[in-house]
């Protein structure tokens, strides 16, 4: 396998427009995730929707393309990125790390690669944590991931994802939106148009659910900080200013 992490990011977020470049500790936010990524050892690229973010990621030495700004997701972005720096198809798989997690874990991707590695019927693989709390159960912005668990229970087969509230006993997986995939599975969702279930539930895996494509989930043990508001922000800057 020869993995690729790419980083879709664009200035025009709709709850903190111009997020990339967002300060976190004297770095802009795109900087910390692509450095985290690079500390993997995989290949890494900033999937850019705007020059200017191409511009600090490189003055960092980090690798980034620009792409058409009026792409509709994250995944036609890296998509269209894939297409620009991999033309001959070296990469067959690619990661998806999302660009607002300026504190992942470099290992996360890696846990991604090797279930595609250990999983040939797996098509995408992504990341789930334990609730961090009650709360979280009737959290519409909580995405809850339905999983038929692995004797072991530290990984799954993804039955489906919802943002509703889940009841009865047992764990409730948060999931982290992060994703490896096969290059053809990539290929085949960007094709596809937007799904039923995706409509209604306002999530893009739900389309390789609908599309017979197999989604495979490892537990990791706490989720990464996501910066979609002005709160999520300050609670990354605090996090620098104790961790640097």
């Amino acid at each position: 396998m020869t993995p690729l992490i790419l980083i879709p990011a664009r200035m025009a977020a709709t709850r903190l427009p111009g997020k990339p470049l967002a300060d976190i500790g004297g770095v802009p936010m795109i900087v910390r995730a692509s450095r985290q990524a690079r500390a993997s050892g995989l290949a890494v690229a900033v999937a850019a929707g705007d020059p200017e973010i191409v511009e600090a990621v490189k003055a960092d030495g980090g690798q980034a393309v620009l792409t058409d700004p009026d792409l509709p997701s994250g995944s036609d972005r890296i998509r269209a990125a894939l297409d620009a720096i991999d033309p001959a198809g070296r990469h067959d798989v690619v990661v998806n790390l999302q660009g607002d997690m300026p504190f992942a874990d470099s290992g996360l991707s890696g846990a991604c690669v090797d279930l595609l590695a250990r999983h040939p019927e797996c098509d995408i693989a992504t990341l789930v944590a334990p609730e961090s709390s009650a709360a979280d159960r009737a959290n519409a912005d909580v995405v809850k991931a339905v999983l038929a668990m692995a004797p072991q229970g530290t990984e799954g087969r993804a039955l489906y994802f919802t943002r509703s509230t889940l009841y009865g006993d047992g764990p409730v997986w948060r999931h982290i939106g992060l994703y490896g995939y096969r290059r053809a599975a990539l290929e085949a969702f960007c094709a596809a148009p937007p799904s039923p279930l995706e409509r209604r539930e306002k999530l893009e895996q739900l389309r390789a659910l609908e599309m017979g494509l197999q989604i495979h989930a490892a537990v990791i043990a706490d989720a990464p900080l996501s910066v979609d508001n002005p709160d999520d922000l300050a609670a990354a800057r605090a996090q620098a200013a104790i961790s640097g």
